[in-house]
């Protein structure tokens, strides 16, 4: 995709020119814009590829701007039925593209928004409806929320806890505010919003829709993935979690609510994935019968792929500790992990999830590599490779794990070469540059000839590479 950016001002001329100059319908018209913006390789992902419509004040509008006038029309007038009517449509349009949400937010929709939740204080129908409009605006959109907003958000979910309708409104908000914006999550955090996100999970326990989403706003605070900021705060996060908010035990216990869910449970599973992040709370989630959760849940839903893969996930970072490596094994997860790879080799993400659990479980471990070998691993580790050889991140795993399976069992070295794992492994090397270290690593402790080569050397005082 293009990195260059334009203004929808200036989309908007070049179709309208291509229908008076050129004499084009508008479809083709909006085509002829995209074709020729693209082709010098702008970025469209936030233009609004529609002809404008006609208005008997302004010109032209585009339709999202023209719902939004009224709306905003509405709140000034506190016409609160018309208001409820147009927050409806203004959320509908909001919800078709990212492209319609970010036009109506650079035209200030967010301050008529935020005023729409403030009229409808007291009014829990309107509170609903405008909070929905909230959610959709800021949906890819984070930067619009202000402190004010970040206030309304938490005193909602203060005030109306008893409500899981309000609840989930305001949960959903807070996740779409926080994804990609380590300030909001700080301020959000610093407000008090995990015990509110934990509260409410215990409180609506019996709600799949608002345990799903308040354990994906709790992983979300511990995310890392907004680049405008150098150190975010994801790792002191998931510690709060924990240690202040009894979040292992909140999440493990809902779950059991929901042994026929898997969409709640995977998503349980990837929040727990993200809170293992010190060698004790990897214990503490054995402990309290997550282990078993996440191995009943891959032998259920070995069909799922999107599951499979959350649980992978988790598996692979409980597996940071030592202890929890032989509770994992002991469990009988090593034969489903391969499974999983097996029965999902097509797919380059869980063949990397499997792969690195397995790597963990190797890891300073030889009875595991024992476990692993026999169970097939090695044999599907090497056939996730040949089925992904332009996948970096596959082949980097995969290596790391036939390394971990023979640095300390030799024996096993002759039966995975047997396998063809030289073969596989040079190819690896030779065609990713990330692979280099790890390929050459696992080919010398399988006893293959590797050529070293010396990464620095002298040269009359100074040094080059």
């Amino acid at each position: 995709m293009g990195s260059k950016q334009i203004a929808q001002e200036t989309f908007d001329d070049a179709v309208q020119e291509n229908i008076t100059e050129f004499e084009m319908d508008p479809e083709e018209a909006v085509r002829e814009a995209v074709q020729q913006f693209e082709s010098q390789g702008v970025d469209l992902s936030n233009i609004v590829k529609a002809v404008r419509q006609p208005t008997s004040e302004n010109g032209q509008r585009h339709q999202i701007l023209l719902t939004l006038d009224s709306l905003g029309r509405a709140v000034a007038a506190s016409a609160l039925a018309e208001m409820a009517q147009q927050l409806v449509l203004f959320t509908e349009q909001c919800k078709e593209q990212l492209a319609f949400r970010y036009l109506a937010g650079q035209n200030g929709a967010y301050s008529v928004v935020f005023s729409a939740c403030q009229l409808a204080s007291g009014d829990r129908n309107l509170m609903l409806k405008a909070f929905y409009t909230l959610c959709a605006l800021l949906d890819g959109q984070p930067d619009l929320l202000d402190s004010a907003g970040q206030d309304l958000l938490l005193q909602s979910l203060q005030e109306h806890g008893e409500d899981v309708e309000l609840t989930l409104a305001g949960i959903r908000c807070v996740r779409h505010a926080c994804l990609k914006h380590e300030q909001n999550r700080q301020e959000l955090v610093k407000g008090g919003v995990l015990p509110l996100l934990t509260g409410a999970i215990i409180r609506h326990g019996d709600s799949a829709d608002v345990v799903r989403a308040a354990s994906s706003a709790l992983r979300v605070l511990t995310f890392d993935d907004d680049i405008r900021v150098p150190f975010g705060h994801a790792h002191d996060h998931a510690k709060m979690i924990v240690l202040e908010n009894d979040g292992l035990r909140v999440l493990i216990e809902a779950a059991k609510a929901f042994q026929a869910n898997s969409s709640v449970l995977s998503e349980i599973c990837a929040t727990l994935a993200r809170l293992s992040v010190r060698n004790e709370f990897c214990q503490e989630i054995v402990d309290l019968g997550g282990l078993n959760l996440m191995v009943a849940l891959l032998a259920d839903c070995i069909d799922h792929p999107e599951v499979v893969k959350q649980v992978l996930s988790a598996i692979r970072a409980v597996a940071g500790n030592d202890d929890v490596k032989d509770a994992i094994v002991s469990a009988g997860a090593t034969e489903l992990i391969v499974l999983a790879i097996s029965h999902h080799l097509g797919n380059p993400q869980i063949c990397e999830q499997g792969c690195a659990a397995l790597c963990m479980l190797a890891l300073r471990k030889p009875e595991h590599c024992a476990a692993i070998m026999e169970g097939g691993g090695a044999l599907a580790a090497l056939q996730a490779m040949k089925a992904h050889p332009r996948e970096v991140a596959v082949q980097k795993q995969a290596c790391m794990l036939i390394r971990n399976l023979v640095s300390r069992s030799r024996d096993f070295s002759q039966p995975i070469l047997e396998m063809g794992a030289e073969n596989l492994i040079t190819e690896a090397r030779a065609a990713h540059k990330d692979c280099d270290d790890v390929a050459k690593a696992a080919l010398r402790d399988l006893g293959c000839k590797v050529e070293l080569r010396e990464l620095w050397t002298g040269q009359k005082g100074s040094l080059a590479q």
